[in-house]
């Protein structure tokens, strides 16, 4: 009886182990469901669905885009931190959602670092400061000495209250005590619109959205957030080397699945993702939208994640800039 009850289990063991195994190496079987948290039509949604169609054609399964908007990511983060982690939900996540969100609510619905695992960076839309060009301001030190001379008079446009957009120039004017007066709109386009006819001076624009306004002449490019120069305007010079700030500001996304995703498959997607990244299809498209890919592995992602989290939460609490 003894021998008969162990090769009963013994043989259980081997079906779910071969099960286990079948599992991982048939992933997926099924279409993948991919949340973006904001609305149809955007750069996000864009992105996805750029690199959604080529992950479909290397998995063989068909990936599926839910636009989840609202509440600065928060309705898509605690959608996907509430869904199983089976590998068939995956997430794209923001700097807001994973950093400045934890500072900007008092209370989140979704904990960043206990429930998403990180996938791999995907790209980064990179930020400028930019004018009207009738403006006045031929450069960057025109425009803080104009700002210095008129103390809390001079008026900067943003996508949105805690958008990097916005963190971005309140990193700037915390770096060179500046007194500018944020105008927050709903979204880009509007932003855009007002900067272009007038009503405003001056905004902060990620390339994506602007690059149309720029190369017709409409907006003037002063510099960039990021660390170097744009290959797509190799005459902006970049805010670092001319010495206003050495702190990198760039929108960028990622993206992570719910914790529970089992490891192998959390690979998987990894490897598939930054293959992904690395095609002409999805590179070609890429330039056209004015985003730079930034194909990594989960760790990268990992750490950029921590690196990020050292500074902005803080300059979110110094500069008290709330979302609730």
């Amino acid at each position: 009886m003894h021998t008969r009850r162990s090769i009963l289990l013994s043989t259980a063991l081997m079906a779910c182990g071969s099960h286990g195994t079948a599992s991982a190496d048939t992933y997926p079987s099924k279409p993948i469901r991919w949340v973006v948290a904001y609305a149809a039509g955007g750069g996000s949604d864009a992105l996805a669905r750029t690199v959604g169609t080529q992950l479909a054609a290397q998995l063989g399964q068909s990936v599926l885009i839910d636009n989840k908007p609202g509440g600065a990511t928060v309705i898509g983060a605690e959608n996907v931190a509430k869904s199983p982690g089976d590998g068939y939900t995956i997430f794209t996540a923001d700097n807001g959602t994973l950093v400045f969100n934890t500072a900007l609510f008092k209370k989140l619905s979704y904990d960043p670092q206990k429930d998403f695992a990180p996938v791999g960076m995907m790209a980064r839309f990179p930020l400028l400061l930019a004018v009207n060009p009738n403006a006045g301001y031929a450069d960057v030190k025109a425009l803080l000495e104009a700002a210095r001379a008129n103390p809390g008079k001079i008026n900067f446009a943003t996508p949105g209250v805690g958008s990097p957009h916005h963190l971005a120039m309140e990193m700037l004017k915390a770096r060179n005590k500046l007194d500018l007066a944020h105008i927050a709109y709903r979204g880009a386009a509007p932003a855009i619109q007002d900067v272009v006819s007038g009503q405003l001076p001056l905004m902060v624009v990620d390339s994506a959205a602007g690059m149309q306004m720029i190369k017709a002449g409409k907006l003037k490019p002063l510099a960039t957030f990021s660390r170097s120069r744009l290959a797509a305007l190799p005459d902006v010079p970049s805010l670092m080397d001319l010495g206003y700030t050495d702190i990198e500001a760039v929108a960028w996304q990622g993206l992570v699945v719910p914790m529970a995703t089992p490891k192998e498959t959390v690979a998987r997607l990894s490897a598939e993702l930054q293959r992904a990244l690395q095609t002409e299809a999805v590179r070609s498209q890429f330039a056209v939208m004015g985003i730079e890919p930034t194909p990594t592995d989960a760790a990268s992602m990992q750490k950029h994640w921590a690196q990020e989290s050292q500074y902005w939460p803080r300059l979110i609490r110094e500069r008290n800039i709330s979302l609730d």
